[in-house]
């Protein structure tokens, strides 16, 4: 039997032998408790569904032990957290827009946040006007508010125990005096990713067999800071200037093992690159709010500054057939890009509950993209030198209130982008775009009676690539593939409708969508190099249909919620084999056991069956998660945890594109036992801080 089948059992065996105990010391301990008491710590519950928006209570529940804010998200139904833990995804809805407090903000500011400071958490699967055109989902995290003088400060250390060790040290900070606020944090995180994947391809037109295995193991010291003032004019103003960063310095090393048949030369090669890159990040922002009386209106002004920039270094070696190592490529890149922004905000309440929102954007955006490859066996040099900018300019109109008794939100956004991408050696534009989109969106909701209600949503939004897909970086593989980025990458149109069904807190809900344009990954053939690129492209079309199911339920010590989403999703290109389009089935279910003495269990399992795309045909997975925390006293808390119990995070793809099919298996080194510590003192019951984001686009900047 091997070491994780033990400790599942050991703990699934504890975790029983703990509820017996709970339900006996519950009956003994009832005579003597006050009666009060039972009825919070029983009936409070974590989660709530509303409209098919799934939310979290952090601040009352056993999440408020987890360290940080993206291990708390990764709890969560339908939410997927990427193995770099740089990027979140909705299943069904792609990457989510991030507000912090009903404000904009990215993967850096939700690093610098507290989770202690966090009071709820949202998923919002149908996000208004009020959020910029390219959101299709939300996570809405809701923080403490208070007006009492103070101050906190949180420390938190993990140990992450993988294939590598890991660690994350963390400081939060608060101050509040009279109307200035202050925060401060620091966190220090030293991760050893281990990374596996393979891929076996065949190219008939050039009579081309293919295979490789690669493995990378990463050294990643990485700081995140942050710091912000807020200063309160009076009860309806204030002023707050804030600023974040994130510097990040990673060495990895890639061992690749290649076979490759070329007609009648075959050849079995070893790779090995040394890598090092930097990576940094700095955010700051300016904003002023205030209340304009003489026309009942609320104003926001606001200004921001981001800053990416990446450098890469790569040595690359090649051994043929077990001869010797010879130095094949010295590769140098460099990836920048600066975004200012500033935005205006204005609401205003009208009579009969209703309420009109409107605003303005202005987005400038430039990048830089340099390359400098050194070839030991052509001994010559190649220069790229691309330069990328964009301006964004956008207007916004919401009216939501209700009408007897249906509750409606209408919008409109109307979004001009203009952009010019250029190579420093050519005299005219290689990218030269001017285009006007409109972003209608419309909501009604239909009550029934008290407990029954039906919801109807029509939604059109955008989703444009990252900067940094747009820059000319790429990753040597083996001397016949590469992993680089397309900077002709158009940005992807989707309209969508849905209607869902709630009664009490359960709900049904039923979608339809189709995108235009939808971004996927293709293989890219050069027949003078003989030299494959995997790279991203625009597909012709995408489109499905979902039918979600949000199950909650709570039964005196245990919580449970559960989420069933049966999707059918199609993608089609006139470059690719399209095969069959199947249903299959995304699944999660989230159980906590509160315990006496607190103490509490949580058990928590996804996965999804085999998946047919169309052109993408993808293995089934299951992910099976355990943690038991404990609280000592107001200042004490710790958990262990074991994610991944069954080392099943693998991902299998297969497709063929352009004629090349290919084979892929991806490794994700997701088995972790983890303790984590966190100690807090002095006490801020609530918080008057504020940011806003100006940025909208700024979760592009990466």
């Amino acid at each position: 039997m091997s070491m994780p089948v033990k400790l599942f059992l050991f703990l699934l065996f504890f975790l029983i032998s703990f509820i017996a105990n709970a339900q006996n010391e519950t009956s003994k301990d009832s005579i003597s408790n006050n009666l009060n008491e039972v009825v919070i710590t029983q009936n409070k519950k974590a989660f709530s569904n509303s409209n098919g928006n799934i939310k979290i209570d952090v601040a009352n529940s056993v999440y408020n032990t987890i360290p940080n804010p993206v291990d708390l998200l990764s709890k969560l139904p339908s939410v997927q957290i990427s193995s770099d833990r740089e990027s979140i995804s909705i299943v069904g809805r792609g990457n989510p827009l991030i507000y912090i407090d009903g404000q904009k903000a990215t993967m850096n500011d939700l690093n610098t946040l507290s989770v202690a400071d966090i009071k709820t958490i949202e998923i919002i699967k149908n996000p208004s006007s009020k959020y910029e055109a390219e959101g299709r989902a939300v996570i809405l995290i809701t923080r403490k508010l208070s007006k009492k003088d103070s101050f906190r400060t949180e420390i938190t250390e993990v140990a992450s125990f993988k294939k590598n060790y890991n660690n994350y040290l963390g400081f939060n900070s608060s101050f509040k005096k009279n109307k200035l606020e202050w925060k401060a944090n620091f966190n220090y995180n030293c991760r050893n990713p281990w990374e596996n994947h393979s891929i076996a391809y065949e190219i008939p037109q050039a009579s081309i067999v293919s295979n490789y295995d690669v493995t990378a193991n990463s050294h990643i010291h990485q700081y995140i800071f942050g710091g912000g003032l807020f200063y309160k004019i009076n009860e309806e103003d204030y002023f707050s200037v804030n600023a974040n960063g994130n510097r990040r310095n990673d060495t990895f090393d890639i061992d690749t093992f290649t076979f490759n048949q070329n007609q009648t030369d075959v050849n079995d090669v070893f790779t090995f690159s040394e890598n090092s890159s930097k990576k940094n990040f700095a955010n700051a922002f300016l904003n002023y709010s205030k209340k304009v009386k003489f026309i009942d209106t609320k104003l926001f002004a606001g200004f921001q500054y981001s800053n990416f920039n990446q450098h890469l270094l790569s040595l690359v070696q090649n051994n043929y057939n077990e001869t010797q190592l010879e130095l094949s490529q010295n590769r140098n890149q460099k990836f920048n890009v600066d975004v200012f922004s500033g935005r205006i905000d204005l609401e205003k309440k009208l009579k009969n509950e209703m309420n009109l929102e409107y605003g303005a954007l202005y987005l400038k955006a430039n990048s830089t993209s340099d390359s400098d490859i050194f070839d030991f066996d052509k001994n010559e040099n190649a220069f790229l030198n691309y330069g990328f900018k964009e301006e964004n300019l956008a207007a916004y109109t919401q009216f939501s209130g209700k009408v007897k008794k249906v509750d409606f939100s209408l919008g409109l956004r109307v979004e001009n982008t203009k952009a010019k991408g250029q190579f420093k050696r050519d005299l005219s534009p290689l990218i030269d775009k001017n285009y006007t989109n409109v972003f209608p969106k419309a909501t009604f909701t239909f009550p029934i009676d008290s407990t029954k209600s039906i919801n109807v949503n029509y939604a059109k939004s955008i989703i444009r690539p990252n900067y940094s897909s747009l820059s000319q970086i790429a990753t040597y593989i083996n001397p016949y593939f590469i992993y680089g980025n397309n900077i002709n990458l158009n940005p992807t149109f989707n309209d969508e409708i849905s209607t869902l069904f709630q009664y009490h807190d359960k709900t049904i809900k039923l979608s339809y969508y189709q995108n235009r344009n939808p971004v996927y990954r293709s293989f890219i053939f050069d027949d003078q190099t003989n030299v494959l690129t995997f790279t991203e492209i625009n597909f012709k079309k995408e489109s499905g249909f979902n039918i979600d199911f949000t199950l909650p339920f709570t039964y005196k010590i245990w919580t449970t919620t559960n989420s069933l989403i049966f999707i059918k999703n199609k993608i089609e290109d006139d470059s690719a084999l399209f095969n069959s389009s199947k249903p299959y089935l995304y699944y999660y279910s989230n159980n906590t056991f509160k315990l006496p003495k607190e103490f509490t269990f949580a058990f928590s399992f996804w996965g999804m069956t085999k998946q047919k795309e169309g052109v993408f045909e993808r293995r089934a997975n299951f992910v099976f998660d355990m943690s038991l925390a404990k609280t000592f006293g107001k200042n004490w808390s710790c958990i262990l945890s074991y994610n991944d119990i069954f080392r099943n995070t693998i991902y299998a793809e297969n497709f063929t594109i352009n004629n090349i099919s290919s084979k892929s298996r991806y490794l994700v080194d997701a088995n972790e036992i983890s303790i984590s510590v966190k100690y807090t003192f002095g006490k801020i019951k609530e918080t008057e801080f504020k940011e806003k984001t100006v940025d909208e686009n700024q979760n592009r900047i990466r």
